[in-house]
């Protein structure tokens, strides 16, 4: 919960809007007045991937039965609702359909209601609403650009993608595929083909046991690229420690970050980008990896720091679309 005069003393006769952040790592839903003001917020677990697809549409009526529970009076007078997941264009059947789910599931099937990549809900919250190209590091990764929503002009449908092909094929600088890259140079290693990566070796075997298990303990899992993620927290550590071969894959995330942003930004675009997402809160190694490639291979292009989070985004989606202000797009965004 936000620090604050509680919700119920300060949304205003314009009602509420609820905002929904599914991710790889854990998922959130926040509650918030729908003209401005401070948010209150729960947790809830991560999207699982199987051969059906991504349980997307589950975590989302999970978190709201449990907004139901802790906030009735504020759900009664939700006048918008939006929602940004990871993996919604690629491993949800019928993104379309998650619109009235979650409109019904909060039971209000007449209010407008959105959905979204969760790139789109990371950029909202870290530019809030200006133009320029965000990249969101967390579990995955992915990379978006827009011309801006403020000025009135509502959220046009001009979004333009770059990476989040998820972990086995792309999200190049996220979480799991920082930690995928570190248990590959681990098991380098183990196997005496370099010694470089002798501290991830410690550090993966203090966190999944013997390397001998670790093919078994991940290949089989629904919630792998989270696992993954997980241990990109103990690579984060170990740079932070000195580790050189740890600082080294933190400099690459921080490049390969730098570089899909820089891909994602159109020259119509404002010249300026933002690292945002979990694994940015890294700071550091990361960071200057990010910043130096971007003056590398920008030209004048500027790094700003994000505004806000992707729950913070969602929350805007949810008032635009109480305003009327979201049109569609194919890939990206859903009403």
């Amino acid at each position: 919960m936000t620090a604050g005069a509680p919700l119920s003393e300060t949304a205003s006769a314009h009602g509420t809007v609820l905002g929904i952040d599914v991710g790889g790592s854990g998922s959130r839903i926040a509650v918030a007045p729908a003209d401005a003001g401070p948010r209150e917020e729960l947790v809830g677990p991560r999207v699982r991937v199987g051969s059906g697809g991504s349980d997307v549409p589950q975590v989302v009526r999970d978190l709201i039965g449990r907004a139901a529970e802790a906030w009735p009076r504020q759900l009664d007078r939700v006048r918008g609702i939006g929602l940004g997941a990871t993996g919604l264009a690629s491993l949800v059947n019928d993104p379309a359909a998650l619109v009235a789910l979650a409109a019904g599931e909060a039971g209000s099937p007449t209010v407008p209601a959105v959905a979204a990549i969760d790139a789109v809900t990371a950029h909202l919250g870290a530019l809030a609403g200006e133009g320029g190209a965000v990249v969101a590091l967390g579990t995955g990764a992915i990379a978006i650009g827009h011309p801006g929503t403020d000025h009135g002009r509502g959220c046009p449908p001009s979004w333009h993608r770059v990476d989040g092909w998820g972990h086995l094929l792309g999200d190049r600088g996220g979480g799991a595929w920082l930690g995928r890259r570190a248990l590959e140079e681990a098991l380098c290693a183990h196997d005496g083909v370099d010694p470089a990566g002798a501290g991830l070796l410690d550090a993966g075997r203090e966190r999944f046991g013997e390397p001998g298990t670790w093919p078994a303990q991940l290949y089989t899992r629904p919630d792998r690229a989270g696992v993954l993620a997980g241990f990109a927290t103990d690579v984060v550590e170990l740079a932070g420690a000195g580790d050189a071969a740890a600082r080294r894959l933190l400099a690459e995330a921080g490049r390969e970050a730098a570089r899909s942003a820089l891909a994602a930004l159109s020259t119509h675009h404002p010249a300026q980008v933002v690292l945002t997402g979990g694994l940015a809160r890294a700071g550091g190694t990361l960071s200057t990896g990010f910043t130096d490639e971007i003056a590398a291979r920008g030209g004048g292009v500027s790094v700003r720091r994000a505004v806000g989070d992707p729950l913070d985004g969602a929350l805007a989606l949810a008032r635009l679309a109480a305003a009327g202000r979201v049109e569609p797009q194919e890939g990206f965004v859903w009403t």
